[in-house]
């Protein structure tokens, strides 16, 4: 069982290849990303509405020396390969891409998705790649924040 979830888990041209059949059979691509460090019922929300977005949700997965620039020295809690795994049981998700930079900004050049997805901590003008995405007629879509759910508030409250 394990090894048919992790398939989901893909790199390089694998990736590349991926989307373009995807695409091919008419699919329509959605992109989030993120850290998803300490999952919770938040991200687990977001993926959900972000699938019913499109097709083929695409999730970038932010590298474990991505994480520690962007969160600190004390992140990620858990290691890229514990991350991957648990997206890809996750039934919204069909592909998890891990990505080495801070932003996925090459990442979304590569997917070219229909839709971008981010929460609601984002504005428009902030999200990586929407200017892009815009670019040739595809959407921005930023759903709210579930109130008392984040990475930073659960991991305070287990220090406490």
């Amino acid at each position: 069982m394990r090894e048919q979830l992790l398939h989901k888990i893909k790199q390089g041209q694998n990736a590349v290849h991926y989307v373009a059949r995807e695409r091919f059979f008419g699919k329509k691509i959605v992109f989030t990303n993120g850290c998803f460090d300490v999952l919770h019922i938040g991200h687990i929300r977001l993926l959900l509405e972000a699938a019913r977005s499109g097709d083929i949700l695409v999730v970038g997965l932010n590298s474990d020396a991505s994480v520690k620039r962007l969160k600190g020295d004390k992140r990620p809690i858990h290691t890229q390969d514990i991350r991957a795994e648990m997206l890809a049981t996750l039934i919204p998700v069909d592909c998890i891409i891990l990505f080495e930079e801070d932003t996925p900004e090459e990442l979304i050049r590569i997917v070219k998705p229909d839709v971008i997805v981010k929460g609601g901590d984002y504005s428009e003008n902030e999200i990586v790649g929407a200017d892009f995405v815009k670019s040739y007629g595809g959407e921005v879509k930023i759903f709210p924040l579930e109130a008392g759910h984040s990475t930073t508030q659960i991991i305070s409250k287990s220090v406490e």
